[in-house]
């Protein structure tokens, strides 16, 4: 599979990954999660991220989740899988059996384990080449702070221009706005894709600086797309607009709630049964659950009737 004539852009939400009240995987849910993400505006999708719990499956619920969910999907957008893991050859793996499913892109952390195991930039060089020569879909690198790896914007741009298929990048650390710019001056069109992440908190200051795809949680692209439509088709104070009525809801998902506001959105909403999370991560405070719907409810975001 070669990559796309045409680089991925726009909003491609990470789907969450549903359970049942027992915590057990709810295939049924999923689809449903799915199909609204897709209903909703997505231009694309991201499953087995950070944000959908991917740190509490085992491997074969991994496969089980991403089998169920591309064969949904069925190509009606594409789908990024998430494969990071901290040896090469696992996540070197993990990437050819995404791309056999009909992943259209991996998106992949540097290695790191715990809050001390690192390697250093030759390895992190090394780590991406082995995947890269593993598939032949694009790679994105998640640059986000809970590795702990600090990764330039020149050395990112050197893996971009020299390692065949990274070529695109989620920039979540501090400062995305500046990082971007310097990703985008030092890697030229090795630099397909420059995507904003963080639950689209900087998108504005992402899209001035050059992105050109947000991965934001999974419970409102419809409010996301707002924003990113306008600010593509030129209408930049639209676009403002637009950000400035759904930055609270952004803000609470990102500071308040994490990976468990899309969830909470969805079975308020009727689209899953359950919003279970696996433990040990705890539930939602009842008052911060309410505040996040209350948000939600102000700008009639589909997530709470589409499944009505």
């Amino acid at each position: 599979m070669s990559s796309p004539a045409q680089p991925y852009r726009g909003v491609f939400p990470v789907a969450p990954t549903v359970f049942d009240a027992a915590g057990a995987l709810d295939l049924d849910g999923q689809r449903r999660a799915i199909d609204f993400m897709i209903d909703a505006g997505s231009h694309g999708l991201c499953i087995l991220a950070n944000f959908s719990e991917q740190f509490v499956l085992t491997d074969a619920e991994r496969e089980t989740v991403m089998d169920a969910v591309l064969d949904h999907v069925a190509g009606r957008v594409p789908v990024i899988v998430t494969t990071t893991h901290f040896a090469t050859q696992v996540c070197a793996e993990r990437s050819r059996r995404a791309q056999e499913a009909g992943a259209a892109m991996v998106m992949v952390m540097p290695p790191y384990h715990g809050a001390t195991i690192r390697v250093p930039d030759i390895g992190v060089y090394d780590f991406f080449r082995g995947v890269s020569d593993a598939i032949a879909i694009p790679i994105m690198i998640q640059d986000a702070p809970v590795a702990g790896t600090p990764l330039s914007a020149a050395f990112l741009a050197r893996m971009a221009r020299e390692i065949e298929h990274v070529s695109y990048f989620k920039i979540e650390t501090p400062g995305a706005a500046g990082k971007l710019r310097e990703l985008i001056a030092q890697g030229g069109d090795a630099v397909v894709g420059p995507w904003d992440g963080e639950e689209a908190i900087t998108l504005m200051a992402d899209l001035d600086a050059g992105a050109t795809g947000a991965m934001t949680g999974g419970a409102y692209p419809d409010g996301i797309r707002q924003i990113t439509d306008a600010y593509a088709a030129g209408r930049r104070s639209e676009a403002l607009d637009a950000y400035a009525r759904w930055l609270p809801l952004i803000n609470h998902e990102n500071r308040q709630c994490g990976l468990l506001a899309c969830k909470a959105l969805m079975a308020e909403g009727g689209i899953i049964a359950h919003e279970t999370a696996r433990l040990p991560l705890q539930p939602l405070h009842p008052d911060t659950r309410a505040a996040l719907i209350e948000l939600a409810r102000r700008n009639d975001a589909l997530v709470l009737r589409w499944g009505r």
